[in-house]
């Protein structure tokens, strides 16, 4: 019998069926994997190192769409900024049951890296100290990650009953449906995280 003309495996489709594993489940397992794949375990070394590896191939689909805007001395750094956690917010929002997964896992990835490296040049053109531009970075991630696993809530994500008092209840009845609502809190917040970071700047640059 001749060799098949594609492989078998590739490290597509590893990471394409532990991503389906994940968002069916929230998690996979090397065996669990191979069985999907009608492989044996060991065969999946021939592909990957091991599950951390598998966990960076996912983290780059997740990150896959996550463009950067131009940046340049004569562009504010707080629209750079806004731009950058936009469009990491579209590309993970996809794959909100990742989300979980990727926190637990130290970052390896270059699309990764990529995303982080123009983020803390951005900051630095902006005067920001690298102890400064950390926190920032930590805060993107913290806001953005918890807007994207937003964007997969229920469309009413809090119950109306008893236990809901008269001034949550007329803060409740404000929101918009799915998706504008987790979007009009995003922007609203992200609004208010660059003003809190211009004046803080200016604050202890002044």
């Amino acid at each position: 019998m001749g060799r098949p003309p594609v492989p078998l495996l590739s490290t597509e489709r590893i990471a394409s069926e532990a991503l389906e594993l994940v968002n069916a489940t929230g998690g996979f397992t090397i065996p669990e994997l191979a069985r999907r794949l009608a492989v044996s375990p060991s065969s999946l070394y021939n592909h990957v190192s091991g599950r951390d590896q598998i966990v960076e191939l996912l983290r780059e689909r997740a990150m896959s769409e996550v463009t950067l805007p131009e940046d340049s001395p004569e562009r504010a750094w707080q629209d750079t900024l806004a731009d950058i956690m936009r469009s990491y917010r579209r590309s993970f929002a996809r794959y909100p049951r990742l989300i979980p997964l990727l926190t637990i896992h130290a970052v390896n990835s270059r699309q990764a890296f990529v995303m982080y490296n123009a983020t803390a040049e951005t900051l630095r053109r902006a005067g920001f100290g690298a102890a400064d531009s950390l926190r920032i970075i930590t805060l993107m991630d913290n806001f953005v990650l918890g807007s994207a696993l937003d964007l997969a809530a229920p469309d009413e994500p809090w119950h109306a009953g008893a236990d809901v008092g008269p001034d949550l209840a007329a803060a409740l009845a404000t929101g918009a449906p799915k998706p504008a609502r987790a979007d009009d809190a995003f922007e609203w917040g992200l609004a208010v995280l660059l003003r809190g970071l211009t004046v803080g700047h200016t604050s202890a640059s002044g």
